[in-house]
């Protein structure tokens, strides 16, 4: 295997890549869905890995029709989603806590770089267990354009005092390779959803099943 690049910091997705939220928001879709007489398939939800919310709702008005009401869909998946997380919380993804742990105890930085908006990622942070868990964190309030744009990551390479070429990008989705891709970041693929799209496993670095793997891989060869 060719020689891996070094890292002086590591920047992490939330959705999908940290916790498994992506897996309740398409149970949300799907019910709230159903109850306007609409029926999203597994394949559609997972197609919208990554998206902004602004992007969810194009794809859903494509599908649905241009009269799609989206405030009544929002307002039914929110309580869905909600009624869901209260009663049993987020699940947080393999490998995560001991990258974490790994990173602090060598004292290697490490951001948070988010779609979501900030009210939104502490709460489904702290549904999972995980509240400070990242000091630094970029999410969609704090940048001119969402990923697949490169803005999150520029800004979260800015906040960690590290150029991006120095910096490892962990994501989950095709949107989140893409926008790592764009701001000259070596990108890691932990793929959310099977089939692994072919793009993203084109345009990444390295793929890896999870943080665990993502851990052995940097502990192994000391990539720091």
């Amino acid at each position: 295997m060719p020689s891996l690049p070094h890292f002086s910091a590591m920047i992490f997705d939330l959705d999908g890549l940290v916790l498994d939220t992506e897996s309740t928001y398409c149970r949300a879709w799907q019910h709230a869905a159903a109850t306007m007489g609409y029926v999203l398939s597994d394949s559609f939800c997972q197609s919208l890995s990554g998206l902004h919310h602004y992007a969810v709702e194009a794809q859903l008005r494509i599908i649905c029709g241009a009269d799609f009401d989206m405030q009544a869909f929002n307002w039914q998946a929110g309580i869905c989603w909600r009624d869901e997380v209260n009663a049993s919380g987020i699940p947080v993804k393999p490998g995560v806590l001991d990258l974490l742990a790994y990173l602090t105890e060598r004292g290697i930085p490490f951001a948070l770089a988010t779609n979501s908006r900030a009210v939104n990622a502490n709460e489904c942070l702290a549904l999972a267990g995980l509240n400070g868990a990242f000091a630094l964190q970029v999410t969609r309030d704090d940048v001119a354009s969402a990923k697949p744009a490169s803005d999150v990551f520029l800004q979260a390479a800015a906040l960690l005092q590290t150029p991006i070429q120095r910096c490892w990008v962990l994501e989950d989705s095709l949107t989140g390779i893409i926008a790592a891709h764009r701001a000259g970041a070596f990108s890691v693929l932990v793929p959310s959803v099977y089939p692994v799209d072919a793009q993203a496993a084109a345009l990444c670095g390295i793929m890896r099943p999870d943080l665990h793997a993502v851990l052995a891989t940097v502990h192994a060869e000391n990539m720091f």
